[in-house]
């Protein structure tokens, strides 16, 4: 890592999620696959996170939980004063709609709506929403906004994914390899999108990747093994996405 240093936690820091003891297993018997391991762990507000862990090392599943599109099998789950674990499935929905924006390795557009409308989509059922404009400006598609996904680059395509998920001014912005789909070039650029956001905004921002070399941009790394945190590190200095050594 360029510029690690373990550090206790901040408690002027205010704490945005936190795990304790958090377990997710899967099937029973012989088939029985535990995800997560006893996870505890806190993320805090405004910084950017990136989760690092091979594959099957738990960490989409636990960034699913944070998010409240699982639940673990034991442990609690609480976002600020929130206990996601005691949270039934209405209360959940609720959660995600006002608080959290996904971001998926594949972007999940509709086809036949153009870069506006699906943005459009989640600014029609959000609280105090950005407007469609305004959340594809910052991810630099003005010029874009009324083309369809077909019409759109990959990365492209990424970005008006992210805005989508921007647009609703949630608090918290939650990535599963968003850069996963894309060439080094093109994964720049998403990151950078990222980044500013994460300035810019404030907004919480948890990436999970299976590539070291995106935890130096981060504010810190969150390593998951076989479904345990085994590793944290906060960097000194933030490198820019452009300075990531791919």
């Amino acid at each position: 890592m360029v510029g690690t240093v373990d550090r206790a936690a901040d408690p002027d820091k205010t704490v945005v999620f936190r795990t304790r003891g958090v377990t997710r297993v899967f099937g029973d018997g012989p088939a029985k696959v535990q995800a997560l391991r006893g996870v505890d762990m806190d993320l805090y507000a405004g910084e950017f996170v990136v989760l690092l862990g091979a594959s099957g090392s738990g960490k989409s599943t636990l960034l699913n939980i944070l998010g409240g599109l699982d639940t673990a099998t034991e442990g609690e789950v609480w976002y600020r004063d929130q206990n996601l674990s005691q949270a039934n499935e209405r209360a959940l929905t609720r959660f995600r709609r006002h608080h959290v924006g996904f971001v998926f390795q594949f972007y999940n557009l509709i086809p036949s709506l153009t870069a506006r409308e699906n943005v459009a989509i989640v600014t029609e059922i959000a609280d105090a929403p950005m407007t469609p404009e305004e959340a594809l400006d910052l991810v630099g598609l003005t010029p874009r906004m009324d083309h369809f996904p077909s019409q759109l680059s990959g990365g492209e395509q990424q970005r008006v994914a992210i805005a989508r998920a921007i647009a609703k001014n949630p608090a918290v912005l939650l990535c599963d390899e968003p850069t996963g789909a894309l060439d080094s070039k093109t994964g720049i650029r998403v990151l950078e999108v990222l980044q500013d956001i994460n300035q810019r905004l404030g907004t919480t921002t948890a990436v999970i990747t299976h590539n070291a070399v995106i935890a130096d941009m981060a504010d810190r790394m969150i390593r998951l093994t076989d479904g345990r945190v085994s590793e944290v590190h906060e960097n000194t200095r933030r490198l820019s996405p452009a300075e990531l050594h791919w």
